[in-house]
């Protein structure tokens, strides 16, 4: 027979961060880590990170992020790259793996540093349509 009424142990400060970044809606003006928040929802059984708002934030790498349905971005910076096209990634399989996941997530005025991008194709088309028109904005100016 065990005893019911054992304290459970504290919960460590990782612990606590780690609940207190998942369960967040809103990132506002700061710089996110990619590796950690996706890490964080893995170990909360979320292998996918959903329903998010980044504002002017920097999102920060190495990391390809799975550009998944419902995800927008907004005036965002994707990132630097001698040829745009080099921040893309074609997936070859049904799923991909080894990458971020994110779902129903909005990027307004974000910029992107050591992030890829992979996805469906016509979600690919679209960003490397948008970096092409963005980097002939800036040959221009």
């Amino acid at each position: 027979m065990t005893d019911q009424t054992q304290a459970q142990a504290p919960m460590s400060a990782d612990e606590k961060f780690g609940r207190e970044l998942v369960a967040r809606t809103t990132f506002e003006q700061e710089a996110v880590w990619l590796p950690s928040l996706a890490v964080h929802h893995v170990n909360a059984g979320q292998p996918v990170i959903d329903g998010k708002t980044f504002t002017e934030c920097l999102i920060e790498g190495p990391a390809v992020m799975a550009v998944m349905d419902g995800t927008t971005f907004d005036t965002c910076n994707m990132g630097v790259a001698e040829n745009p096209k080099t921040l893309l990634l074609d997936p070859r399989g049904d799923m991909i793996a080894g990458v971020v996941g994110m779902a129903n997530c909005r990027f307004v005025r974000c910029r992107f540093v050591q992030v890829a991008f992979t996805g469906k194709r016509e979600m690919l088309d679209d960003i490397e349509n948008g970096l092409l028109a963005a980097r002939g904005k800036a040959v221009q100016a």
